[in-house]
C-alpha cells in the first residue's frame, strides 16, 4: 500500500510534519524536506541550461546517489513568468532559479521512490 511505503520513506528520511503536507490530491515535500533527503542520501546533482530566456527556462538535472551503483537519472525543470497561472506557471522573474529548484526536488524524489508515490515537491506546485 502507498501509505505504508511513505511512511517508511518518512522515517528512513527523518522527515517531520513541517517538512510535509498534504495538498488536495497530492502530498507534498518542502523544499526543506528536500534538502534532508538529499543530504542523508547523499544524491549529487549537475545542472545543464537548455533554455533561458527572459521569461522562460528549461534546466537540466543529472542526479546520482554516490554509494549506490546504476542510480542515476536525468530529469528537468522548467518555469515560465506569467501574470497569471493561466499565462505562466511561475509568477517571479528568477525564472531560472525556479526551474533549477523544480529539477532538483524531481531529482530527488525520483531517485528515492517517493515520485512514484504520487509526492512532489512544494516547488512544483
Amino acid at each position: 500500500m502507498n501509505r505504508d511505503k511513505l511512511l517508511d520513506l518518512y522515517k528512513k528520511y527523518e522527515l517531520t510534519k513541517d517538512d510535509v503536507y498534504k495538498h488536495q490530491h497530492y502530498v507534498i515535500i518542502t523544499r526543506q524536506g528536500i534538502e534532508k533527503i538529499q543530504a542523508k542520501e547523499n544524491i549529487n546533482i549537475t545542472y545543464e541550461v537548455i533554455k533561458c530566456e527572459t521569461n522562460f527556462a528549461v534546466i537540466k538535472a543529472n542526479a546520482y546517489i554516490s554509494t549506490k551503483l546504476n542510480t542515476t537519472i536525468e530529469t528537468f525543470g522548467s518555469a515560465l513568468k506569467g501574470a497569471s497561472f493561466k499565462d505562466g506557471n511561475c509568477n517571479t522573474w528568477y525564472v531560472a532559479e525556479m526551474a533549477e529548484k523544480r529539477a532538483l526536488s524531481r531529482a530527488v524524489l525520483k531517485l528515492t521512490g517517493f515520485y512514484e508515490l504520487g509526492v512532489f515537491g512544494e516547488d512544483e506546485s
